[in-house]
């Protein structure tokens, strides 16, 4: 087997690769520039190396081959001399279509949101279901304490980004995969830094419908215009639409959801108008309800009798940082929560919302993903916090935007601080008994949720 070094090792993404390399019997190093949990703690127990910055001298002389992460760019010290020794260099998403696909039948979970959480769902399903399914997922599911695996069985479900490949090839990640089944959960503007518009997002989810073969699937959000719209463009495999009952005609969908609770802790699952039997589960929200539906329309597309796996369910955990309760101090519940896209931020609320009621929410922010930081989701920040009672940014200084503007306009109490200490004092004097306190980031937040945890207790 061979020697590889991975750029970008802690990325959920290629901590995933490396996981799967180890597996498989390769000798695994990696570096990275921000290593932070859950993914640092997954490659220690894996017994990973892995360097802290991308410096050349990181890389062994005898690694066979780079696997580099979507990251790093020309002009990055390590990508440069990958380059000038002329060395073997591959990204992460050809790696996986080359060395794990090949002969399995590959379940895609694309879109803006809910992809982590759905393809966990899938995952779980599959498992429940007794395939032993391979599965690459960007966060570690609690179920099975790792974010990937090689898998016995003939499924193999993967995470379908359409964040860009590496510095030496743009095209989205999930065309390299070519599943025989496709979900497209939702498609909204997102990742500013590489697309201009939301077309240019459009077409590159065409080139993924492009890729399922005509025996496969496509498992479509039938409430998602511009999936209509992707699907407009052409389209060569039978389609399956999902969605909320009564949200769209029930005549255009194959799948639809009633809610029992609410707070979408319970919902009916029918297809073609026949209810197949009822959801109980730990989930929160109308966002999760769309994500466990999916997971069932795909699992069902590989012949799983999708009544004998519902019940299992009820003991599913998810991943971590998705509405993760991390403790309770001083009787405030403390979330670590991974949402960073306004749409995401206002699902989340409103699934806390239905479970808590009237009990106050807080929710500490940082601002962090590239689209972000570039200010695209600025004017719709506001208004996807209107379900908490009080808000506080981490304003650091490379904030591209005036979160002044976005703080004015926010319905509750809000303000922002320039550093964790300042943010963990503001929530200390914030919060009181019976509180809800939700940390959204995606990235390490420099800890926060745990800091702040500690500095109650």
């Amino acid at each position: 087997m061979s020697k590889l070094h991975i750029l970008g090792i802690a990325g959920t993404f290629m901590g995933g690769v490396a996981a799967l390399a180890r597996e498989l019997g390769h000798v695994v190093e990696g570096s990275d520039q921000a290593i932070y949990p859950p993914m640092s703690t997954q490659l220690e127990t894996l017994g990973i190396a892995f360097s802290q910055g991308y410096l050349p001298q990181n890389i062994s002389p005898d690694c066979d081959e780079i696997v580099v992460g979507n990251a790093l760019s020309r002009g990055n010290a390590a990508v440069e001399a990958v380059l000038d020794a002329g060395r073997k260099y591959t990204s992460g998403a050809q790696w996986l279509a080359e060395r794990v696909l090949p002969g399995r039948d590959t379940i895609a979970v694309a879109g803006t949101h809910g992809k982590t959480t759905t393809t966990t769902i899938l995952s779980y399903l599959l498992e429940a279901a007794g395939r032993n399914p391979g599965f690459l997922i960007g966060g570690v599911a609690e179920d099975f304490g790792v974010s990937a695996r090689v898998g016995g069985g003939s499924e193999f479900v993967v995470e379908a980004d359409e964040y860009d490949t590496a510095f030496f090839d743009k095209r989205s990640k999930f065309v390299h995969y070519r599943p025989l089944v496709a979900i497209l959960n939702n498609l909204e503007y997102d990742h500013a830094d590489i697309f201009p518009d939301i077309a240019s997002i459009q077409r590159q989810f065409h080139h993924l419908v492009r890729t399922v073969p005509g025996r496969g699937r496509l498992i479509v959000n039938g409430e998602d215009a511009r999936l209509a719209e992707v699907l407009a463009m052409g389209c060569w495999t039978p389609v399956e639409r999902f969605g909320l009952q009564n949200e769209v005609p029930d005549a255009s969908l194959e799948w639809s959801a009633r809610l029992v609770n609410e707070d979408g802790s319970a919902f009916a699952v029918l297809h073609n108008g026949n209810e197949i039997g009822v959801v109980r589960w730990p989930m929160l929200g109308r966002h999760n309800v769309l994500n466990g539906l999916a997971a069932l329309a795909a699992v069902n597309a590989v012949g799983v009798d999708i009544a004998s796996v519902i019940p299992a369910l009820a003991d599913f955990r998810s991943v971590k940082r998705r509405l993760e309760v991390i403790g309770q101090a001083e009787g405030v519940t403390i979330y670590d929560d991974f949402a960073h896209h306004p749409t995401a931020i206002q699902t989340t609320l409103q699934g806390l919302r239905a479970k808590v009621g009237d009990a106050r929410i807080v929710v500490a922010m940082e601002p962090r993903s590239n689209s972000m930081r570039l200010g695209a989701h600025s004017d719709a920040l506001a208004p996807s916090l209107d379900g908490a009672d009080a808000v506080v940014f981490l304003h650091r200084p490379e904030l591209a935007w005036d979160a002044g503007k976005v703080v004015a306009a926010i319905r509750g109490d809000a303000r922002t601080v320039a550093d964790v200490d300042a943010l963990i004092d503001a929530l200390r004097s914030l919060v009181r008994d019976g509180d809800h306190v939700v940390f959204m980031s995606n990235g390490g937040f420099d800890g926060a949720p745990r800091r702040f945890l500690a500095a109650l207790r």
